[in-house]
């Protein structure tokens, strides 16, 4: 799954994700992967503004009119037992969040910083743009503060970040939330659970053909129906 920590509809997407995960029977077999995606990266680092003015500004509509959306979009996350408040949600640079998710994802703690990051900076409302702010959050899962902090001042998973963002415009991906499994089958947007699960379903069918071997007494005339 390729997001961003500042997406409101990829913290949805992931629920919804988890949810399909739920219902899918081989769900032991699925290893999920959180790959990194800006949606603005234009953002200079450092920089944090205020969402509702700066987003109402990119698509060229009033603030009142972004409001109103936002709280639309407010209600699906609740739906998800999300509890949002965008209008007075803060933007920035996500590099580093998303460096910090491929260092805890080499500590097999990935989908745990995932969800911390998205947590913090959706419902907690704390700040996720800095070396400052996101130390916490890694140690708050497991990781050592000395080695967040360090390895995001060597910057050592941009590589990693940058080749995340480059396979999923290879695939496709020009938006998030962008799901692919087994690089065969994709779905952008934060689809509903349904949608997601016939995706697993197809993908499993299709990675293992049916095998069925009739018994020896159901082919005594001749022929085999299956």
């Amino acid at each position: 799954m390729w997001s961003d920590i500042v997406c409101p509809w990829c913290y949805i997407g992931k629920r919804r994700l988890e949810t399909a995960l739920s219902r899918f029977p081989h769900a032991d077999k699925v290893e999920v992967v959180w790959r990194s995606f800006q949606l603005d990266p234009s953002i200079p680092e450092g920089h944090t503004e205020r969402t509702l003015p700066s987003v109402a500004a990119k698509y060229g509509i009033s603030e009142d009119q972004m409001r109103a959306q936002m709280r639309r979009v407010e209600d699906l996350a609740a739906a998800e037992g999300l509890d949002y408040d965008l209008a007075n949600g803060v933007s920035g640079n996500t590099l580093l969040a998303h460096q910090l998710i491929h260092l805890a994802a080499g500590h097999g703690l990935g989908a745990q910083m995932k969800e911390r990051l998205l947590h913090a900076n959706f419902e907690e409302r704390r700040p996720v743009f800095d070396v400052e702010s996101l130390v916490p959050l890694g140690v708050d899962v497991g990781l050592d503060g000395d080695e967040v902090r360090e390895a995001l001042s060597d910057r050592r998973f941009l590589p990693a970040v940058r080749h995340d963002i480059a396979t999923a415009r290879a695939l496709g991906g020009n938006g998030v939330p962008f799901f692919v499994v087994d690089r065969a089958y994709g779905a952008s947007g934060a689809q509903p659970p349904e949608v997601l699960l016939q995706l697993l379903e197809r993908a499993w069918a299709d990675s293992h053909p049916l095998t069925t071997v009739p018994a020896a007494d159901a082919c005594d005339d001749g022929s085999c129906a299956i």
